[in-house]
């Protein structure tokens, strides 16, 4: 976004928490689970429709888009980041064989060919819930990014999901965190924070501190690889260290150079093995 369009953005919610407090936080929390779309390019919906079965499904309302590849016994499920869509896994779809794997992936709500403009933790973990519950057979579920947070977060929610192995690739540690860069970018005042903190309590339950990649993988039981790179700028290398602590069964592979999408085909030919 243009610089001077988001700091107008934050001075009209600054402004709002002091004439309608009550309208500035609800304002400020939906600015905050509002992922912007990004339009897919071309190549990229040429490689989606060329999936085995493209289907829908309804979720608060909400038509969910969804691919499968394969008709393997060993199912997987794919879940993208903050502002992605199922295109992000075309190296991994690519080399998993599909006599032997029988692979979903969602696009999240807001994003890719998804209906709706909102997404949250409690909300992302919700479909999620909502897919393992009508496909409760699923071998593994690969995760990028904000994906592997909400995963995780299920997992602490329903402990005893059937699946047997699970990837974290370049987890974000806390929602606080996005609050810190949603304050700075925007320039809100403290009076607007505390007004979004108060309306997130208030409609999650749950204050933004709660929710902490380290205190939901304690949950984890099963087995998992954590994928991250040591300058990862978009989500803190600390997170992998954190879950690695307090996960019995996970491996850690760190990478260097990377950055946040980790692209390479060592890495995919690792998370292939681990399948």
């Amino acid at each position: 976004m243009n610089k001077i369009f988001v700091r107008s953005i934050g001075l009209y919610l600054n402004t709002l928490a002091i004439v309608a407090p009550k309208i500035a936080g609800k304002k400020g929390f939906e600015l905050f689970c509002w992922p912007r779309r990004i339009k897919m390019k071309p190549h990229q919906l040429e490689f989606l429709q060329k999936a085995d079965e493209q289907f829908t499904l309804t979720y608060h309302d909400k038509k969910v888009q969804g691919y499968r590849w394969g008709n393997g016994e060993k199912k997987v499920l794919l879940l993208h980041g903050w502002q992605s869509h199922s295109y992000w896994w075309r190296y991994v779809i690519n080399r998993l064989p599909k006599e032997e794997f029988t692979i979903y992936s969602l696009d999240a709500p807001g994003h890719g060919l998804s209906e709706g403009d909102f997404l949250n933790l409690p909300h992302y973990s919700g479909l999620i819930e909502q897919f393992l519950t009508n496909h409760p057979s699923l071998h593994a579920i690969l995760t990028h990014s904000f994906g592997g947070f909400a995963a995780v977060y299920t997992f602490h929610r329903i402990p005893n999901l059937p699946i047997s192995k699970l990837v974290i690739m370049a987890a974000p540690g806390e929602v606080g965190y996005f609050f810190n860069y949603y304050q700075k970018v925007l320039g809100l005042s403290k009076r607007m924070i505390e007004l979004t903190h108060q309306y997130f309590l208030q409609t999650i339950g749950h204050p933004p501190s709660y929710f902490k990649m380290k205190e939901f993988a304690k949950s984890l039981t099963i087995d998992g690889l954590i994928i991250h790179d040591k300058e990862d700028k978009e989500a803190p290398y600390k997170t992998a260290l954190d879950m690695i602590e307090v996960w019995p069964k996970a491996k850690l592979i760190t990478t260097e150079g990377l950055g946040h999408n980790l692209k390479s085909k060592e890495l995919v030919e690792e998370v292939a093995l681990f399948l």
